[in-house]
């Protein structure tokens, strides 16, 4: 399972889509519970796979140094804006697996929205984690200031990242023409790299694009019964005080605990209602369990990101035929196709 543990609700970010920190009184700043409790629930899943969040999880940093020294998991790594990754003594980033690094794409896109100067500082550490031997992952938040396709490249063509992923700046902000947006520049985009994917697939090589691997292996290797990333089910989060929950957005809301460090339940039966009879259930699982819980833009929000959810997923199946040609062929493994968002803590519906 993954374990999504919070080192404290303090952010030294005030990214224009996200407003920062977490109140103090509602995602405290130092740990609250007896970690003990955490350290026995991990190490009896000899699946754990345990994600450092926050806030800025590095603002913390001596709880993570603490943490990987006394509990066992199977994988570590660390979910960051990649400001702070010097503050880790080195030691303790050997014990990492990965880190997914929070980078929009291109300099200006990047210090447009999360503040000048970070797109350098955040590959300035990219290398430097590189040399330490750790996968590096590209989380990217897509707004509508952002050319996907472009962004996407850059973050590839750096040779630095391993996987790129993006969500897309929609429900948590005030209310803007997604739609409109998605049919002039988003889902173009989304067709140029789908083009890109597919040229790489003829040379027999997998670009690790995270959304397109998501959907390709829901096609091939089976579907999603629940938000991909596993909310509530295959994934949950620990709060500085002790909450479990099932989603690590959800810091506030009543439906979203699970339970404490002394003892919790996943959810059994994770997919949204309105989602059942939809015939792409199996490629989005719902896509997002808090906006669909919370549904801050009103139902007709709602349908307008389920229209550019349902057509990205659509240009990405597109590409089956000829991936099934290519696998027939030899030239790739289907395999090789095969992903899990919970071993990475991605998101691969947008």
């Amino acid at each position: 399972m993954l374990w999504l543990v919070f080192t404290t609700g303090k952010c030294n970010l005030k990214c224009t889509y996200c407003g920062g920190s977490f109140e103090r009184d509602v995602v405290p700043y130092e740990v609250k519970y007896d970690q003990e409790r955490l350290k026995r629930l991990i190490e009896s899943d000899p699946q754990s796979t345990v994600v450092f969040y926050g806030g800025e999880p590095l603002a913390n940093w001596r709880f993570v140094a603490k943490f990987v020294e006394r509990v066992k998991a199977r994988r570590y790594g660390v979910q960051t804006n990649g400001t702070l990754v010097k503050l880790l003594p080195e030691k303790y980033w050997r014990r990492m697996d990965f880190a997914l690094l929070s980078i929009d794409g291109r300099r200006h896109t990047t210090d447009l929205s999360r503040g000048k100067g970070v797109h350098d500082r955040v590959i300035g550490n990219a290398y430097y984690l590189k040399e330490l031997g750790l996968e590096l992952i590209a989380r990217m938040t897509v707004t509508q200031r952002s050319d996907l396709y472009e962004e996407v490249k850059y973050l590839l063509d750096l040779g630095l990242f391993d996987k790129v992923h993006w969500q897309l700046n929609v429900v948590w902000t005030e209310k803007w023409d997604v739609r409109e947006w998605a049919d002039r520049s988003y889902l173009p985009g989304v067709r140029k790299l789908a083009s890109m994917f597919l040229d790489s697939l003829r040379r027999g090589k997998v670009l690790r694009i995270v959304p397109f691997l998501g959907v390709l292996s829901s096609h091939f290797f089976g579907g999603y019964r629940g938000s991909p990333c596993g909310a509530g089910y295959a994934a949950i989060s620990v709060s500085t005080d002790g909450r479990i929950l099932s989603c690590p957005i959800a810091v506030r809301e009543d439906w979203a605990v699970l339970g404490t460090v002394e003892g919790f339940s996943l959810m059994q039966d994770p997919l949204p209602e309105p989602c059942r009879t939809c015939e792409l259930v199996s490629y989005c699982g719902g896509r997002c369990l808090y906006s669909m819980k919370e549904m801050y833009w009103g139902w007709e929000g709602f349908m307008e990101v389920d229209y550019v959810t349902k057509e990205f997923i659509r240009e990405v199946l597109k590409i089956v035929p000829e991936v099934e040609d290519l696998a027939e062929r030899g030239v790739i493994r289907l395999e090789e196709l095969k992903y899990d968002p919970t071993m990475d803590s991605t998101e691969v519906i947008p």
